[in-house]
C-alpha cells in the first residue's frame, strides 16, 4: 500500500502536528525565526530556497498559528516558541550523529551564563530555559557564510530579537 500524501487521516499528535512542521525546509524557518529573522527578503538570503517555497511555508506556519505576519515581519507566536526544546534537541542530536565539526552555536541561560544542556535545561538552575532566556554564541574557528544574516549571526545574541542585517 502506497503512503499517503498527508497524515490528515490519521489519530496521532504526532502525525497532525508533521502536517505543520514536517516539511522540507519548515523547521530550518522556524531555526531562523527563533535566530530573530523577521522579513521575507532575509530568509530567502539566508536559507537560499526557492521563492515560491518560502512564501507556501510561511503562509502555512502563519495558518497554523505558529507565526504572526506583522506588516512585512513575521514572528514566532506563543505556539511557535513551544517548539524551541524540539528544535534544540533534535539540532544537538544532529550536531552528535552527523557534524564531524561539532557545533557551529552554543547556548546559554542569560541569567546565570550556563550552558544549556542537550535537553534545553540549564544545568545550573534547572528546568528547561525559555527562549527569550537564552543567549546563542557563535563557536570561533567556524566559518560564516557571506550573506547578511550569517555575517549578523556571527556575533552573540539573544534569541527572538529582531535581527536587522
Amino acid at each position: 500500500m502506497a503512503l499517503g500524501k498527508d497524515y490528515r487521516g490519521q489519530d496521532c499528535a504526532l502525525a497532525r502536528a508533521l502536517e505543520i512542521v514536517g516539511e522540507r525546509w519548515t523547521l530550518l524557518i522556524l531555526r531562523d525565526a527563533f535566530y530573530g529573522v523577521r522579513r521575507f527578503s532575509d530568509f530567502l538570503a539566508h536559507l537560499g530556497l526557492p521563492r515560491a517555497v518560502l512564501s507556501s511555508r510561511l503562509q502555512a506556519l502563519v495558518e497554523a498559528g505558529v507565526l504572526a505576519k506583522h506588516g512585512c515581519e513575521y514572528e514566532l507566536t506563543e505556539r511557535g516558541r513551544e517548539l524551541w526544546p524540539a528544535l534544540h534537541m533534535l539540532a544537538r542530536w544532529g550536531e552528535r550523529h552527523f557534524s564531524a565539526d561539532g557545533p557551529s552555536r552554543v547556548f546559554e541561560h542569560v541569567a546565570c551564563g550556563t550552558r544549556l544542556d542537550p535537553s534545553g535545561s540549564c544545568p545550573s538552575c534547572g528546568g528547561i530555559v525559555p527562549p527569550e532566556e537564552v543567549r546563542m554564541l557563535p563557536v570561533p574557528g567556524r566559518p560564516v557564510g557571506d550573506d547578511p544574516v550569517s555575517r549578523a549571526l556571527a556575533e552573540p545574541r539573544r534569541l527572538l530579537d529582531p535581527l536587522r542585517p
